[in-house]
């Protein structure tokens, strides 16, 4: 009886919901033109991965715009430490992440990168790695890295401090 009773609710206050914001209309006659001030925004169109040279990000957070706390990027790498290590010339399922800022993608000697990582022509700036942690498939697509990404902007920032300084 007290799910029904929680069903009814939440219908019943998605209904008047729906009706408030019905109401918010303006008032005015109806149109099936959008006001002239009204910019609708374009669906993105798939042109593919970015150039090697560009750090735009799906959020629009420019890298600059932040500032790293290494202290909380050495949480974050926690679950970058399943496959990276940050010791040199140790590789684990990745490669190793010591010393990657300013390194070329598919630079550590040793590590059996996909062709993709390898001919993707990217240097591991901190506004490119910005740009690939948060969505790798997004800047490298057929890459080996087997994560989604990290979608909030502070953290990748955090993140990286941690990988240029990680004493």
């Amino acid at each position: 009886m007290g799910k029904n009773m929680v069903r009814m609710k939440t219908v019943a206050a998605v209904m008047a919901l729906s009706i408030l914001a019905a109401g918010c209309s303006g008032g005015g006659p109806e149109s099936s033109e959008p006001a002239a001030d009204t910019v609708k925004a374009e669906a993105p169109v798939d042109t593919g991965p970015p150039a090697a040279d560009d750090v735009a990000t799906l959020d629009g957070v420019a890298y600059a715009s932040l500032t790293g706390d290494a202290a909380s990027g050495k949480s974050s790498f926690a679950q970058c430490r399943t496959c990276h290590v940050i010791d040199p010339g140790m590789n684990r399922l990745g490669p190793s992440l010591a010393n990657i800022v300013g390194r070329e993608a598919g630079g550590v000697a040793g590590f059996n990168y996909s062709p993709a990582t390898a001919d993707s022509g990217i240097i591991w700036t901190e506004e490119k790695l910005n740009q690939f942690l948060e969505k790798p498939a997004r800047v490298i697509p057929k890459t080996k890295m087997f994560y989604a990404g990290m979608p909030d902007a502070q953290a990748r920032a955090n993140l990286i401090a941690y990988l240029k300084n990680p004493s």
